[in-house]
């Protein structure tokens, strides 16, 4: 992937440490996602409320990358394409490694892999 793709903003700081919207909602989530244009932090697919494909489609932002500790790969919502490397975004690059997955880890259910997708 080259370092000049729109729909990248390696300037923008990521949006927290959570999902944006699980957090306001008291939600959980199985990984999380940060959008590369705006720095939006979502939930994964796997995930009951898929938040951070929500924040795609709505937005029309097409790159996430992992916001997991030892991940950086990419992933375009428009072309269903993975890459394996990209531009370095701001930092932070992923949740604390102490932030448990999933999480956050006081309100993951003891079910939680009945409601994952």
């Amino acid at each position: 992937m080259t370092q000049e793709l729109e729909g990248i903003d390696t300037a923008v700081p990521p949006s927290g440490t959570g999902c944006v919207e699980c957090e306001a909602a008291q939600g959980w989530w199985v990984h999380l996602r940060r959008c590369a244009q705006c720095g939006h932090i979502g939930c994964c697919d796997t995930s009951p409320a898929q938040h951070a494909s929500l924040h795609a489609k709505d937005t029309g932002h097409p790159f996430i990358q992992s916001f997991e500790p030892g991940e950086d790969w990419y992933y375009n919502f428009q072309t269903e394409e993975m890459y394996g490397d990209g531009p370095e975004l701001t930092p932070p690059n992923s949740h604390p490694a102490d932030q448990s997955a999933p999480g956050p880890r006081n309100r993951v259910p003891a079910d939680w892999q009945a409601h994952i997708h």
